[in-house]
């Protein structure tokens, strides 16, 4: 069920690429990732969060880092999220960081209200570009 949560958040990935990842996520002792689940053990929700050396608008090193974060869309605005976050937020305290930071794409305006709501502070907003050459 993991799969198929991170799969409908980055939907351009293959399953294999998906499962290389997920192997990949959870071999490094600085990566942690965090479920929700019903008394049927269902997974509705995950966060993965990590350590990064710099993230922007944080002033210390290393930082967590929430890497990706998902609650299915049935159960949004219950609370889920925000119990998930707060479990990141622990275990980066846990490890002796003093700051978390996130990002989400800039038309996503459901996760920039989450972030929000949850005294996450808007520090920069990107446009990345590429060109391929010949």
């Amino acid at each position: 069920m993991w799969l198929q949560m991170r799969l409908s958040l980055w939907p351009d990935h293959s399953e294999t690429r998906m499962r290389a990842e997920m192997d990949a996520w959870l071999s490094e002792s600085s990566n942690a990732t965090f479920v929700a689940e019903d008394t049927r053990n269902i997974l509705y929700g995950f966060i993965e969060v990590g350590q990064r050396n710099y993230a922007e608008g944080c002033k210390s090193s290393p930082v967590g880092y929430i890497e990706g974060w998902y609650v299915d869309k049935r159960i949004r605005g219950q609370g889920v999220g925000k119990m998930l976050v707060m479990a990141a937020e622990d275990w980066v305290r846990e490890q002796g960081w003093a700051e978390i930071a996130s990002d989400t794409w800039l038309d996503n305006e459901t996760s920039i209200q989450a972030h929000l709501a949850l005294g996450y502070r808007e520090t920069v907003r990107l446009v990345h570009f590429s060109k391929k050459l010949s």
